[in-house]
């Protein structure tokens, strides 16, 4: 049985470890405080889940999604996701994560510093665009009229990819918006950024249920987005 492996274990990684178990996948967790303070979700999630460290997650993890502060990117175990493909969920919030000059003058986007990090794995940018309780609200089968589409970007073909297939078996369709140069598209305050997957399709999405958006709709919003 595949295995999702998961470095960092907030919203969005809890989100995707209760979806994977959902699908029947096996699920290796992790976060900076240690195995121990995972217990309770462990627990929720049963058989198919246990906690482990970073590096353990990321030898277990046939896709190892990394979702912790862009901040943290340089505590991401190297070795261990060599020939990987690394799923980043991250988005760059200064006051969080602190000033990185790089992403402050647009010369990289932070998926590009965590893939500079991981030299020799394939990062795929994914599951940064939406809110963890939409994400979990609107999972469909594949063949749903209302599947919600989720857009990637990745330099890897193979690596996007394998994340399609993941993002697929989770219950979503994938829009493919280009290389890591292009995932600021996706980015906090651009059009596809959680808006499309609330009911009213705003910047009240905190407080709305969720809504599907197709990937008609995540196509456009992410042509439409301006830096």
């Amino acid at each position: 049985m595949a295995t999702l492996g998961l470095i960092g274990s907030g919203h969005i990684g809890g989100t995707l470890a209760r979806l994977a178990v959902d699908a029947g996948l096996d699920v290796v967790l992790s976060n900076s405080r240690g195995p121990q303070t995972l217990s309770d979700l462990v627990d929720e999630l049963g058989p198919r889940a246990r906690a482990a460290t970073p590096a353990q997650a990321a030898a277990a993890g046939d896709w190892v999604v990394v979702t912790i502060p862009v901040g943290a990117i340089g505590t991401v175990p190297q070795e261990p996701l060599v020939g990987k493909t690394v799923i980043d969920t991250g988005n760059y919030f200064p006051p969080r994560d602190g000033t990185i000059p790089e992403l402050e003058t647009r010369e990289l986007t932070d998926s590009e510093v965590l893939q500079r990090h991981l030299a020799e794995a394939h990062v795929v940018k994914a599951f940064n665009n939406i809110n963890y309780k939409h994400l979990r609200a609107l999972p469909r089968p594949v063949d749903a009229a209302d599947r919600t589409a989720l857009p990637i970007a990745g330099n890897d073909p193979g690596a996007k990819k394998q994340a399609a297939e993941l993002i697929s078996l989770l219950g979503y369709d994938s829009v493919d918006m280009g290389p890591l140069t292009e995932s600021w598209r996706s980015q906090l305050g651009t059009p596809v950024f959680c808006a499309p997957y609330a009911v009213t399709k705003d910047n009240q999405y905190r407080t709305q249920p969720a809504a599907p958006a197709s990937a008609a709709e995540v196509g456009a919003a992410l042509a439409s987005a301006r830096r």
